[in-house]
């Protein structure tokens, strides 16, 4: 069979022409909010917005740059915003366990307004009540109470001090308090007195003393229960002040939230509390303990007052205090303290009853925050625990809260690698039954006139949304172009959205600095050729190390057991092709087919799989009657950089059978492709950039027109190379070759045929099979005489 012939010009490039778009330009065109190309993630999103049974959260798989996060969020905010916003809530003081906050639920709008309706309630605290302390009428109700205990304990005090006077006794005040002593003449009888009072005499005032000592502890006892009655006459009075001035707005309270008990019951708490310490409300220079008003206050935790829908929240960076909330702590005198008021919102919290929106990675980089996303979603309630809670021996030594939990109902939405997402399916056991629906963002769609139209709305899309010139229809054909481009297939599209919209917002650029109303295609060439400027100083440096010959590779003439290989070089946000001599040494012995960088270490283990079925085919086409005893050694010339990929294993091949067989390989036809046992050349990756890599080269050092590249068959239908190489071929000053077998690229790169087994598996005189097979044949029989001798 005659070797291939070259690709058409047509074959190497699929161009969209710009005929085919209803439209001149994308002004009139509708923005697109739709997820473009996904229609399987999109489906999976659907249900599993749709669905509200526990544990249907969403793991949205994809690469960066698909635009899941502007999809999905368009994709929500469409969805949800008829939906009915979700309730308010609030945290507030619980009088009854004061290290555990109450939690109460409020309709949107409602959180506010009670704190509003506390605020009123805080000002009458603040200055009504004590002004109501502050009247006639109350001032002269203490002092009649003053008044009354005053004249009842001088009626005690008097009726004990008749009593003693009856027996003979006086009362007196010492320092330390009431006491009877003797009298004599009149006089308290001194110690001496006492003294020199026969024994009998000193007994019997003893008796009395002690009878009217007995007296005085009862009279002391009335008095004490009088000052208890006064003191509860105050407190009753004050009681009954604070209640007459606290009655109206406590009314208006109680009236307005009736039809909430949670609310009611915190009402009643703090009325009951502020009756219950009214005597801290009374004005008193004296007196230093002030009233403690914080506890009358609200904290809004979350406020819906605004909202339009149901919630959509993205959390950027959720660590635990930005997904599940904080507690903020306070030095006060040394030590640490809080309250219920420094208690802060998480996403959680804002995103109860919607969505949440979060970066797997990012998520997983917070060990603590991803166990307390679990254990919510599992229990359905936000638990708020206070650092110490949390990191085991490194407590905070300091006053914490337990604040009540909060229903949870929110949908989680993951977004990560597919890696990351079967990571987390095989080591979490949790994973599973949490988030039970996988979204599935690929980053190519099929190229069809819909999906064409599809990119040409969203190229609209950003020039509305953004203010851009838009696209003529030239314009938003090449950017289709460069969409198969980025994902190497002539009948795909890239879904890695923000690459293009980043292409549509400086071709806009290219075509504002001339001055330009309407982007073209040139100005989208312009930004591709500056895209790549931008980023190809390596590249440059490498082209350079060519031109002075530093790597040395030739690309005219022919030389025995050498090839020029292709491999690419991916920078990360530039990747190009670059040209590699492989070179092969064949010789007596035994050792087989040795790879020089893979004996130093320097192969990957997809490269060593290649030579091993490099390996393979030559036993299955040379060995069939015959020991394959050679040795052969190969090597990635000038290469220190490591290899690996099997995608130069038919470069290696092709080395190793020119060396064989004496037969001078073409430099001006560099191999790319992998090879099986068979002899059947495989696709590879990056065919484009392989082929521009040797294109440029060449170009650089002149074309001869014979020059090109071998491709494997199944890469045709990838090849979206630049305009450059279509234009040499289309010239005839460069060529493409697909070949489908080992054989094909033999005729191309050797100028030989390959020959075919015939049946008694002798390969045709003069065909490099048989000048293999025989030059095999020599090896060995060279070799068993050289033992023999």
């Amino acid at each position: 069979m005659p070797p291939p012939t070259p690709l058409p010009v047509e074959a190497l490039r699929r161009v969209c022409d710009p005929a085919s778009f209803p439209f001149d330009d994308t002004s009139a065109l509708d923005p697109s909010s739709d997820i473009i190309g996904q229609p399987r993630g999109t489906r999976a999103i659907e249900f599993g917005v749709g669905i509200r049974s526990q544990g249907y959260n969403i793991f949205v798989l994809g690469e960066t740059g698909t635009g899941r996060v502007t999809a999905i969020r368009r994709f929500l905010q469409k969805k949800t915003a008829g939906e009915p916003v979700p309730p308010d809530w609030v945290y507030v003081y619980n009088f009854a366990v004061p290290h555990q906050p109450t939690a109460l639920r409020f309709a949107p709008g409602g959180a506010v307004a009670f704190k509003n309706d506390l605020d009123s309630l805080l000002s009458c605290l603040r200055e009504d009540l004590p002004r109501a302390f502050d009247t006639e009428e109350y001032h002269e109700a203490i002092e009649a109470i003053d008044a009354r205990f005053e004249e009842q304990q001088s009626t005690v005090l008097a009726e004990l001090q008749t009593a003693a006077r009856e027996e003979g006794f006086a009362l007196l005040r010492r320092p330390s308090g009431m006491d009877i002593a003797p009298v004599v003449d009149g006089a308290v009888m001194s110690p001496e007195q006492f003294q020199a009072l026969p024994a009998e005499t000193q007994q019997q005032l003893d008796r009395q003393r002690l009878q009217l000592g007995a007296r005085l502890d009862e009279a002391f006892f009335r008095i004490r229960q009088l000052e208890t009655t006064a003191r509860q006459e105050v407190e009753a009075l004050n009681r009954e002040v604070a209640r007459t001035a606290l009655a109206h707005v406590v009314a208006n309270l109680r009236e307005r939230y009736e039809a909430t008990p949670a609310v009611l019951a915190f009402l009643n708490a703090a009325f009951a509390d502020v009756l219950d310490n009214v005597r801290l409300f009374v004005p008193d220079d004296e007196r230093e303990e002030t009233v403690d008003l914080l506890r009358y206050q609200v904290n809004v935790l979350v406020d819906n007052i605004a909202a339009v829908g149901i919630p959509v929240i993205f959390e950027p960076n959720p660590n635990y205090a930005n997904l599940i909330g904080r507690i903020e702590y306070e030095m006060v005198y040394g030590a640490m303290t809080t309250h219920f008021t420094n208690i802060k919102a998480g996403s959680l919290h804002r995103a109860n009853g919607g969505y949440l929106v979060l970066n797997a990675r990012d998520l997983l980089r917070h060990g603590s925050a991803w166990e307390a996303l679990k254990r919510a979603l599992k229990e359905e309630v936000i638990q708020l625990q206070s650092p110490d809670a949390l990191d085991g021996p490194n407590q905070v030594m300091a006053k914490s809260l337990d604040p009540e939990p909060i229903p949870l109902q929110v949908k989680i939405i993951l977004m990560g690698s597919p890696g990351l997402f079967y990571k987390l399916y095989d080591l979490d056991e949790d994973f599973g039954e949490l988030f039970k629906v996988k979204a599935d963002f690929d980053s190519v769609m099929p190229r069809t006139p819909d999906a064409d139209l599809a990119y040409a709305h969203f190229i609209a899309g950003r020039c509305h949304e953004e203010g851009l010139p838009h696209f003529d229809r030239g314009a938003v054909a090449r950017v289709i172009e460069h969409g198969s481009r980025l994902c190497d297939h002539q009948d795909k599209l890239s879904t890695r959205f923000g690459l293009i919209a980043g292409l549509v917002r400086e071709a806009a650029y290219w075509a504002g600095a001339r001055g330009a109303e309407r982007v073209t295609a040139e100005d989208v060439r312009h930004a591709i050729a500056e895209q790549v400027y931008r980023s190809n100083e390596a590249e440059e440096r490498i082209q350079e190390h060519f031109d002075e010959n530093l790597i040395m590779l030739t690309t005219t003439g022919r030389v025995v057991g050498q090839v020029n290989g292709l491999a690419v070089i991916d920078l990360g946000d530039h990747s190009f092709g670059q040209p590699s001599r492989i070179t092969a040494q064949t010789y007596m012995g035994e050792e087989g087919v040795i790879n020089i960088d893979r004996e130093v270490e320097m192969t990957g283990p997809l490269h060593n799989k290649g030579l091993l079925t490099l390996v393979g085919y030559l036993g299955g086409t040379y060995a069939q009657n015959q020991p394959l005893s050679l040795s052969a050694s190969l090597s990635f010339e000038q290469n220190y950089g490591g290899v690996d990929g099997d995608s130069a294993s038919s470069a290696e091949l092709y080395a190793l059978l020119s060396s064989l067989a004496g037969a001078p390989v073409d430099q001006g036809r560099a191999v790319t492709g992998s090879v099986n046992q068979r002899g059947e050349v495989q696709p590879i990756g990056g065919v484009s950039e392989k082929i521009e890599g040797f294109f440029r080269l060449c170009r650089k050092r002149g074309l001869t027109g014979d020059q090109g590249v071998l491709i494997p068959v199944g890469n045709v239908k990838h090849l979206m190379v630049d305009e450059e190489v279509v234009e040499a071929v289309r010239a005839g000053t460069f060529h493409v070759w697909a070949v489908s077998t080992i054989d094909e690229g033999v005729e191309l790169l050797m100028d030989i045929p390959a020959g075919r087994r015939d049946r008694q598996r002798q390969y045709p005189d003069g065909s490099l099979h048989r000048r293999v097979q025989g030059r095999l044949r020599e090896l060995a029989e060279e070799l068993k005489q050289f033992g023999e001798d």
